[in-house]
């Protein structure tokens, strides 16, 4: 799948069915062989809900998934990206690398997984969440990392 967190063995796409649907397989095809594209394109524009990644450009020093072997030779300006999303109320990190490759172009304290830290951008305020990585390699169990997220989206007023 040519989309966000494509890896069947990432939860990302089961805790958004969780949360929104009740079913962690929601986004499943009906083979369950990957996540439909469409379906989650689908969700994410009516919820409001946009994704982009912290680096434009990045060497993977290792072959391996691991954030730890990523050096980012180009980070994404987010505020022209936010600058275009007047409504935007809060950025969600999902793993280290993102959330200092974002903290490097804003004024932030970095929050303790599963909560936030408040800042202000151009004048309007904001929050950076940092959620826990939906790999499966984060030692968290799904129903425990959907519980940090559903307080999130609650806040949020997406749940």
């Amino acid at each position: 799948m040519d989309f966000y967190y494509p890896n069947l063995n990432n939860d990302m796409w089961r805790i958004a069915g969780l949360l929104f649907f009740g079913d962690k397989e929601h986004f499943l095809t009906p083979g369950k062989k990957h996540f439909c594209r469409e379906r989650l394109v689908d969700f994410l524009t009516r919820a409001g809900i946009a994704l982009y990644d912290t680096a434009s450009v990045v060497r993977r020093l290792q072959d391996n998934a691991s954030d730890r072997f990523l050096e980012v030779v180009e980070a994404t300006d987010v505020a022209a990206l936010l600058r275009q999303l007047p409504q935007c109320e809060a950025i969600v990190t999902t793993g280290q690398k993102a959330t200092d490759t974002l903290r490097a172009q804003f004024a932030v304290d970095e929050p303790k997984v599963g909560q936030h830290a408040d800042f202000r951008f151009d004048g309007r305020p904001m929050r950076l969440y940092r959620m826990p990585s939906s790999s499966r390699a984060y030692p968290l169990s799904l129903e425990k990392k959907a519980a940090a997220y559903r307080t999130m989206f609650e806040a949020l007023r997406l749940l």
